[in-house]
């Protein structure tokens, strides 16, 4: 959701609109930022609704496709609050007019944050995961509960659901210091909690893949893995320090940019899925649920079922 004032004032933690001197001038380049990302987060929700639709009915269920699936479901989410934002700003451009109520744009910037956080945290799980079936494969592959992929994205939900309630009775219900403070905290959390060990594990996964000890293991999972964390931590770790940033007054860059990278961060996964899954030997396209099934019904110690 893109929020226009680059600095909120001190009395408010959460982003404002800026209504201007001329609130009937259309800004251009504001359009320009909000139409490519309704339009890229168009394409991110088709995206995101096959791989629901092929994961959750077409392709046998293991624990990477119980990750995968609720992250299409956090991408999903949120690229319905950035679409919805888009259009009303195009809409408010359009019109002259303020149609949406500033408590309403709040509270739609607040649930964007929760589906983001979701997202981070099943990363943070995933990244984890496939490191320690690398490191432990006897533990992996013998006494890893099956029911253990459900249990923690029910977990990480939970968490994600208490982390945005505390934060929205907060800032829409107290006072902005109160606010300002559990934003803050909010962003903590995800810096110092939960980016730290998906990095540590990708970096693990990327040097066993790379030095060939996973040669008896699936290697599409592994490159998946970590083309979706590089993406995160080049398109969606903006919107974060953006956030942060906000909250002392101080902004490298506008709100636009960060919803737009954010916007590409959550359509891009799918992609991911496909061009990994569709390049064999001679680099052929094939239908999309083959690809995903390349990529998540390989053999090996990951075909455990949950």
């Amino acid at each position: 959701m893109e929020l226009r004032q680059p600095s909120p004032p001190p009395t408010s933690p959460l982003p404002e609109m800026d209504d201007g001197d001329n609130p009937c001038r259309m800004d251009v380049t504001d359009m320009a930022f909000d139409g490519t990302t309704m339009l890229i987060g168009l394409l991110g929700l088709v995206g995101n609704g096959a791989v629901l639709w092929l994961l959750g009915f077409h392709i046998h269920r293991n624990p990477i496709t119980v990750y995968i699936l609720n992250l299409a479901i956090s991408d999903f989410t949120f690229l319905l609050f950035v679409v919805t934002s888009s259009l009303l700003y195009l809409l408010e451009n359009f019109s002259c007019y303020i149609l949406v109520p500033l408590v309403y744009l709040r509270t739609l910037f607040l649930l964007s944050l929760f589906s983001y956080n979701m997202g981070l945290y099943l990363l943070t799980a995933i990244s984890i995961e496939r490191c320690v079936s690398i490191l432990c494969p006897l533990w992996y592959r013998c006494r890893r509960p099956q029911c253990l992929s459900a249990v923690v994205c029910a977990l990480l939900w939970a968490l994600s659901v208490a982390v945005i309630a505390a934060v929205t009775s907060l800032c829409l219900f107290h006072e902005h210091e109160h606010c300002r403070m559990a934003l803050i905290s909010m962003y903590l959390l995800n810096f110092l909690i939960f980016a730290p060990p998906m990095v540590i594990s990708n970096v693990i996964l990327f040097i066993k893949v790379l030095c060939g000890s996973t040669r008896r293991q699936p290697k599409r999972v592994y490159i998946v893995i970590f083309l979706t964390v590089l993406f995160f931590l080049i398109f969606g770790v903006p919107l974060s320090i953006w956030n942060f940033l906000q909250q002392f007054s101080y902004s490298l860059v506008s709100s636009q940019v960060v919803f737009l990278l954010a916007s590409i961060n959550s359509s891009i996964n799918p992609f991911i899925y496909f061009l990994v899954g569709s390049c064999r030997r001679h680099c052929s396209l094939v239908s999309l649920q083959v690809a995903f099934q390349r990529v998540f019904e390989e053999t090996g110690v990951t075909t455990i079922s949950s």
